[in-house]
């Protein structure tokens, strides 16, 4: 009876969780990442082939197998004003070298291209729903957001950011600033004030397109190992400020929207 009913859960594909896929990992991570119309194609490939770099370094898969269980669930989107939902990577198992390539081929393939728009508060929305309706059980659980603007669409970005802390999830941040806007103030400031959030969550500043594979590294080992960041990437120390609806306030109309009785 029990072969049988083993037999009819392996071939009706049962979301069971089987030795192949444990459901028990070190890290639940999402990597989301900016395709806004503010990164010109040049930059959105510098992004991507430093998201490959990282996935497929040594360091990364060392990284994995140094954790308590050595093995990770990771997925992947990009987004811009919406998530585009082609982007999507779905969940995958990393523990070794080979599902790590696995998983940066799969990247890889989806074609490069940018939207309008730049919601911050979309991506960590749709990262909070993979988090919570995958099937992974992991001790932190983590959304990895890259961008080079501030919030400017969508809900706004703080309550977002504190619904997923809220949840146990960790927001951390990576700071594009090889075009900053003198408008909107210094980018990784606001990351640090109204993007990331929970435990030992951090933003880190990328300045040069070369730099980018080398950060993006570095953050995903500090990611998936849990170490404590450098203080250097604790910009929350420094004296608040930030403006966290500035990007909102840049768009036209956004008194209309916020005061609808003025709009004549």
């Amino acid at each position: 009876m029990l072969s049988t009913l083993a037999l009819i859960l392996a071939l009706s594909g049962s979301p069971i969780q089987s030795a192949a896929m444990p459901a028990d990992v070190d890290v639940e991570l999402v990597l989301a990442v900016d395709m806004s119309g503010s990164m010109d194609m040049e930059e959105a490939r510098v992004q991507r082939s430093g998201y490959l770099q990282a996935l497929r370094h040594p360091d990364f898969i060392n990284a994995v197998k140094g954790g308590l269980l050595g093995r990770i669930a990771i997925g992947y989107f990009e987004w811009a004003g919406l998530v585009n939902e082609q982007s999507v990577v779905t969940w995958q198992v990393i523990d070794d070298a080979g599902d790590a390539e696995a998983f940066a081929a799969k990247v890889e393939a989806r074609p490069i291209g940018t939207r309008r728009g730049t919601s911050i508060s979309n991506a960590i929305l749709f990262g909070t729903s993979l988090i919570d309706s995958n099937a992974f059980s992991g001790a932190r659980r983590v959304i990895d957001i890259s961008g080079d603007g501030p919030n400017n669409t969508g809900p706004p970005v703080t309550p977002a950011r504190d619904g997923a802390v809220g949840r146990g999830i960790i927001v951390n941040g990576l700071a594009i600033l090889i075009r900053p806007s003198v408008s909107t103030g210094p980018l990784d400031q606001y990351y640090s004030e109204c993007v990331i959030g929970g435990p030992g969550s951090f933003v880190l500043p990328v300045h040069e397109p070369e730099d980018f594979a080398i950060a993006i590294r570095q953050k995903l080992i500090l990611e998936v190992s849990g170490l404590t960041p450098p203080p250097a990437l604790h910009l929350a120390a420094t004296a608040p400020g930030t403006d966290c609806l500035i990007g909102e306030k840049l768009r036209p109309g956004f008194l209309d929207r916020i005061y609808p009785e003025l709009d004549r």
